[in-house]
């Protein structure tokens, strides 16, 4: 038995130290159960052990970039309604002076839903690439999400005349394994070779 408080070794029966003094504590058990013939017997309380719950695994995919196609006729469209609709307003209030000008702006306003049906149109589609897949999304409501696993792509191309290319934009056409001849193509996106080379890059790495 040692004491409590300088840790020098005493007998069993010592109720004091014998190197300081002190008065020793005898150990409490944790369950005393006494038997048929007096003695005494001594049970430790088990600590129960919870299972290991494995970590969680982190499923979702790093996203390397979502475009859709470009904008940029949807930004001239808007340019050239914005004029021809101060030239209506302008040539309008000319011709019919009695008429409030007020009528003719609503209607210029009007033409201002031909750029916005094509703007929302380029809107509903959206080419997405993730770590192991290209993702095509379209439609608004009604939503379709086409997949296509990086491992079954063959080829990769960008297409674009000279025009596209003078403004920076084009086509990229992937040659899909899963389906025989079949090819989607990425219309009309702003820097396709950008695109190109990125998607490149995330195939190589699958390989390794």
């Amino acid at each position: 038995m040692y004491c409590d408080k300088c840790g020098a070794e005493n007998s069993e029966s010592a109720k004091f130290c014998r190197k300081c003094g002190a008065t020793i504590s005898l150990p409490t058990p944790s369950f005393i159960d006494s038997g048929s013939d007096g003695e005494v017997e001594t049970r430790v309380a088990a600590r129960s052990v919870e299972p290991l719950t494995p970590p969680a695994v982190d499923d979702t995919e790093r996203q390397i970039f979502s475009i859709t196609p470009t904008l940029l006729f949807v930004k001239v469209g808007y340019v050239v309604t914005a004029v021809v609709a101060l030239l209506f307003v302008a040539l309008m209030s000319v011709l019919f002076g009695g008429v409030s000008a007020f009528i003719w702006i609503v209607i210029a306003l009007a033409f201002f839903l031909v750029p916005a049906f094509y703007h929302v149109k380029q809107r509903l589609t959206r080419y997405t690439l993730m770590e192991t897949k290209v993702e095509i999304d379209t439609g608004l409501i009604a939503r379709t999400t086409r997949n296509i696993p990086l491992r079954r792509i063959q080829d990769v191309t960008v297409t674009s005349n000279v025009f596209q290319r003078l403004v920076g934009y084009g086509d990229l056409v992937i040659d899909n394994a899963s389906e025989t001849g079949s090819s989607i193509i990425l219309d009309n996106i702003d820097r396709p070779q950008e695109h190109a080379d990125m998607l490149l890059k995330q195939m190589r790495l699958l390989e390794k």
